[in-house]
């Protein structure tokens, strides 16, 4: 049976080519102007109404009207765009299954995040500035000012293929690891906290916050002035998850109050932060424009995940990051 592709993604000529190779014998479809983003408004193409399988950001407008589709494969980690009742309730309806690309950039999103900690444990940003000269008072301050990770406590919230894999990596460092759940499932391998024990983790327990949650209803403004105000002093907060997931006023006013010791940002809200935002005149807040999930050749490893669940669906097997 030949299959109709909707591809929406921009991408190299070598990854395309591995596209193309991997689906011979089914129809690729590609539109006039494809998306530069995965943040990007998917635009309207006629040919998505012929679709059988679609790849990439589709238009949740276009899939309800799309009647012949039968798989989507959504090119990021995030859902954002697809994560409410009503979309899933179509999607459940319509026996339409819907995959995500979680494990394409699980290794990257842990690794950056890590990086991050690693980076304050060891006061990267101070020490990288300075030239001080070895055993004068600033060459004793920062060298006094590092220390190591061990015995730290680390709370993830949004506990999924980024939070496992961290847990990978933080296991040699001998950190003690929670995650934060609305119910735990059992499978987490670390002790989980539920929202009842939340206030508690977060005022004394938690020495770096981790923030993976993704966005939607709930999660909007997840961490604000309250959560902040309850975090245990002299905490580190990270988010790799989405900037809306944070009231950034309020994570200022933390920071500038000082009961958070700093903040590693990878998404805000807008994306990037327009001049003269107050976060960017704060000297322990650190930003990198939404790249935690970038790596080399991203777009062939892309592929080559879509292409794995393509020979699944043909085949009839289980897929891969099933989220729908």
């Amino acid at each position: 049976m030949s299959f109709k592709i909707f591809v929406d993604l921009a991408m190299p000529p070598d990854a395309l080519e591995m596209l193309q190779q991997g689906t011979k014998g089914h129809q690729l479809m590609f539109p006039q102007k494809p998306i530069s983003s995965v943040l990007a408004e998917p635009g309207h193409d006629p040919q998505f109404a012929e679709a059988d399988m679609a790849f990439g950001q589709p238009d949740p407008a276009a899939i309800a009207r799309a009647g012949h589709l039968k798989w989507i494969h959504v090119s990021s980690s995030g859902i954002t765009r697809y994560d409410n009742p009503q979309f899933r309730a179509l999607m459940a309806g319509r026996k339409i299954a819907v995959t995500n690309s979680a494990g394409v950039y699980q290794e990257a999103c842990a690794e950056h995040v890590f990086s991050f900690m690693l980076a304050q444990a060891r006061n990267l940003p101070a020490s990288l500035k300075s030239r001080a000269v070895n055993g004068s008072k600033e060459w004793h301050t920062l060298r006094g000012s590092n220390r190591t990770l061990r015995g730290q406590t680390v709370l993830i919230l949004g506990f999924g293929d980024i939070g496992k894999r961290l847990v990978e990596m933080l296991r040699p460092f001998d950190m003690n690891v929670i995650a934060y759940r609305r119910k735990a499932r059992g499978d987490e391998g670390v002790p989980v906290v539920t929202p009842d024990q939340l206030p508690h983790t977060l005022a004394s327990v938690a020495d770096h916050i981790i923030n993976i949650l993704p966005d939607n209803l709930e999660s909007r403004h997840f961490f604000n002035a309250a959560r902040f105000a309850r975090l245990k002093p002299g905490a580190i907060f990270y988010n790799i998850g989405r900037g809306t997931t944070v009231d950034q006023d309020a994570l200022r006013d933390a920071l500038h109050a000082g009961r958070l010791k700093a903040a590693w940002l990878d998404v805000t809200e807008p994306e990037p932060l327009p001049e003269h935002h107050p976060l960017l005149a704060e000297p322990n807040c650190f930003i990198t424009p939404h790249l935690a999930g970038g790596h080399l050749d991203e777009a062939k490893t892309l592929v080559g995940h879509f292409l794995k669940n393509f020979e699944r669906f043909v085949n009839g097997q289980p897929l891969i990051d099933r989220v729908m």
